[in-house]
């Protein structure tokens, strides 16, 4: 309730607004004339919330604060030197195309994103999974087309095909605002698949630090079990020795900076807080692997990036080479926008919940889709999903407005046609070591979170976090997460098929009647059953309510095995308490219908208490209230079971 000098606001407002007493925002004054100002003044409000909530940037940039610049600035400029020879590395390794793809992934999408985006730290960029899918899809379009003249455009085509098509389905499941998707996400579910993540980038990154490149791609593990295999068996005799220096000293580097910039958060030393160590860390190692040609000591490092682009930075996406293999890139398409959709609103929640801000799964396919959308439009371009663990270094390193994000990708943009030949000399496993020390703080929650599904016997949650956990690591990311995901669709649909009913007994010398399983007072009445439907109905929950009606009438509330026998007598009446459903869809009235004609043949005597207006004027007109006659319509329990001892001398209920 408002207190009472919000209610004076509200009151001083809604009369300096009215004319003669009229309504506020009804835009009518005295005599029912309307009041073209007080209109004018709503549906400019109105319009401006709108744009408010759809575009989410015109919320925050005319709010800006300066203070918080420099995190932003400095996060943008963190991320974009980490983001960078990933980008590069996806867009030619993984996705078979050239060092734009990954760049333009990495700076074209999160501009849009950071206009449109409801979460504060999500940074999106190319992710290694999805440039591989798009990668394969390159691959076997090259197979199907062998005789094509271009093979680099056959494989810009399909890229921008498979962006433009994740953009538009992500953008559509935003704007018919199937956000609440992700319900299907529990915690546990969550929790596994950050913690394989965790895992496969740990292993992915070890490789660089150990200098073990060249002999991965010499002998190409798969998989992440694979790759485990391959690091422990190899790494004893073939480690490269300054590799291992430099990643173990950057390593060394950054964590006695993460700790002076911890206790210095205790002093009044604010300053060192804003110390951008990996930035740091950056520009210090290129700086020595330049002046020491780390190189020649076979530290592998950035080298030379070739840049090239078309006649046209922008065109329309769909080419006639990409309308050619449209039909055959949209199932990667679908599965490139649930994957990426699942992994950008885990790190989005995440984020919202550390930062304590809002995030709305809708606003978030539809900043998405239309940043694919606009990334189809730079050929080749990547589709551009948002990271946890990219989010979490961007939150740490300062970025606290999607400005960071802003800033980011505009450095990326430049640094793809100007900077690039600054970061020659900057080592691969400098990167390497960078991510494994952000990565140590999804290692760190694990333990908590077992303990705790452990003490409160959570063991479906148990089971869905080990099986996403094992499945992502040991078979492949993508089946692991698609597997939990079905488990997880099925457990939901199989617990909302479940109609909540109990059964209600009478408290002895009392006209009360209560559920047996809350009030061991509560006496069951032997050939009776007064059943509470504790829910609306709808075509969900109803498929089972006939088979879950005769359990409760064989068995009660009791958790028996169907082999055994009955243990409850035949019920003579049945009494129906639906206050609680508030709404019936017709699938529902129709079961409910047929349930009751099956009763009826019986001989059963049938009785509804506690029925709504809306379900009475639809049993109604569905012939309920017809079939049953108006005799077995009451305003209470107490009521049917004192009609039931009226007409049932021999049922003494009262």
């Amino acid at each position: 309730m408002a207190s009472t000098s919000e209610q004076t606001r509200l009151l001083s407002r809604r009369e300096a607004l009215n004319v003669g007493g009229s309504s506020y925002g009804t835009g009518q004054h005295e005599g029912g004339d309307s009041d073209p100002e007080a209109q004018k003044r709503d549906d400019v409000q109105k319009w401006t919330r709108r744009v408010l909530y759809y575009i989410p940037s015109t919320a925050w940039i005319p709010n800006y604060s300066f203070s918080l610049l420099g995190g932003d600035l400095m996060a943008g400029a963190t991320m974009a030197a980490m983001i960078i020879p990933g980008s590069i590395s996806y867009g030619i390794s993984l996705a078979k195309l050239g060092p734009t793809a990954g760049l333009f992934a990495a700076s074209i999408p999160p501009l849009v994103y950071s206009l449109l985006g409801t979460s504060r730290q999500v940074l999106i960029s190319p992710e290694a999974a999805l440039s591989l899918l798009v990668g394969q899809a390159v691959s076997e379009a090259k197979i199907i087309y062998p005789n094509f003249p271009d093979q680099a455009a056959l494989g810009i085509a399909v890229a921008t095909a498979i962006t433009f098509q994740v953009g538009l389905f992500s953008f559509v499941l935003g704007f018919f605002r199937l956000g609440f998707l992700d319900v299907v996400l529990s915690r546990a579910l969550m929790r596994g698949f950050l913690s394989a993540i965790a895992v496969v980038i740990t292993v992915e990154q070890f490789i660089p630090m150990f200098g073990l490149v060249p002999l991965e791609q010499e002998l190409n593990p798969p998989g992440t079990l694979d790759k485990i295999v391959f690091f422990v068996t190899y790494v004893w005799d073939n480690a490269h020795k300054p590799t291992m220096a430099v990643s173990f000293g950057t390593l060394a580097v950054l964590v006695v900076l993460r700790a002076i910039k911890g206790h210095a958060a205790k002093t009044k030393l604010d300053f060192i807080t804003r110390l951008p160590e990996v930035l740091v860390v950056v520009v210090l190692s290129t700086y020595l692997s330049a002046k020491y040609r780390w190189d020649e000591l076979g530290v592998e490092i950035l080298g030379a990036v070739p840049i090239r682009t078309g006649g046209n930075f922008f065109q329309f996406p769909f080419q006639s080479t990409s309308r050619r293999v449209l039909t055959g890139t949209t199932s990667t398409a679908i599965l490139i926008t649930i994957i990426g959709f699942l992994d950008s609103i885990i790190a989005a929640k995440a984020m919202g919940e550390k930062y304590v801000h809002p995030i709305s799964p809708n606003r978030e396919l539809v900043a998405l889709g239309a940043s694919n959308l606009a990334g189809s439009f730079v050929p080749g371009t990547l589709p551009a999903f948002g990271s946890i663990v990219r989010s979490r270094i961007n939150g740490e390193c300062g970025a606290r407005t999607p400005m960071a994000s802003a800033f980011c990708a505009v450095v990326i943009l430049l640094a793809t046609f100007y900077l690039l030949p600054w970061l020659y000399f900057l080592p691969k496993c400098v990167l390497a070591a960078i991510i494994c020390v952000f990565i140590t703080s999804l290692f760190t929650e694990i333990p908590g979170e077992l303990k705790f599904y452990w003490n409160i016997r959570a063991w479906t949650d148990l089971g869905m976090l080990f099986l996403t956990f094992f499945l992502s690591v040991i078979w492949d990311v993508e089946i692991g997460i698609v597997v939990s995901l079905v488990i997880s669709l099925l457990l939901v649909v199989n617990r909302s098929s479940k109609t909540r009913l109990t059964i209600l007994g009478r408290i002895p010398g009392t006209d009360q009647w209560q559920a047996i399983s809350d009030n061991p007072e509560a006496e069951d009445l032997p050939g009776i059953l007064i059943v509470r439907i504790k829910e609306s109905l709808d075509f969900a929950n109803t498929a089972q309510l006939k088979e879950r009606l005769r359990r409760i009438e064989s068995y009660g509330i009791a958790r028996t095995h169907p082999s055994e026998e009955p243990t409850r007598p035949p019920a003579s009446a049945l009494v129906f308490h639906m206050g609680d459903v508030e709404t019936i869809d017709a699938s529902a009235i129709q079961t409910f219908q047929e349930l009751l004609e099956t009763y009826q043949t019986r001989g059963l005597g049938l009785y509804i208490a506690h029925l709504r207006p809306e379900p009475r004027e639809l049993f109604e007109k569905a012939g309920i209230y017809k079939l049953l006659g108006p005799a077995a319509f009451y305003e209470t329990v107490g009521e049917a079971m004192a009609a039931l001892e009226n007409e049932r001398p021999w049922a003494h209920v009262m």
